[in-house]
C-alpha cells in the first residue's frame, strides 16, 4: 500500500499537507510520496486517477488500484489514514 499526495508548493493549503504528512511519519511511521502536478510525471499520475483539485490524498494497492481519495481542505484524520498504512 502507498500514500500519495498530489500538492504544489507555495499554496494556501501547503503547510496543512506539510503538517499532515509529518503527523502520519510520527504516528505510523510511514512516509507520504508526494507528487508535483506540474511536472512530466505528475502529469501522467494525476490522468491516471482523474484528479483534478489540489491537494488530494490517495490510498494506493500494491497493484495500482485506488482504495481511497480524499480531496481538498479540510485533510482526512490521522486515523482515517492510517487503516491504509
Amino acid at each position: 500500500m502507498r500514500l500519495v499526495a498530489v500538492t504544489k508548493d507555495a499554496t494556501d493549503y501547503a503547510r496543512e499537507v506539510s503538517d499532515f504528512m509529518r503527523d502520519i511519519h510520527m504516528q505510523t511511521g510511514r512516509t507520504i510520496e508526494v507528487i508535483d502536478p506540474d511536472t512530466r510525471e505528475g502529469v501522467d499520475f494525476i490522468t491516471a486517477y482523474g484528479i483534478m483539485q489540489y491537494p488530494t490524498l490517495l490510498a494506493i494497492a500494491d497493484d495500482g488500484t485506488m482504495q481511497n481519495m480524499w480531496v481538498g481542505t479540510p485533510l482526512p484524520t490521522v486515523m482515517e489514514v492510517s487503516a491504509y498504512v
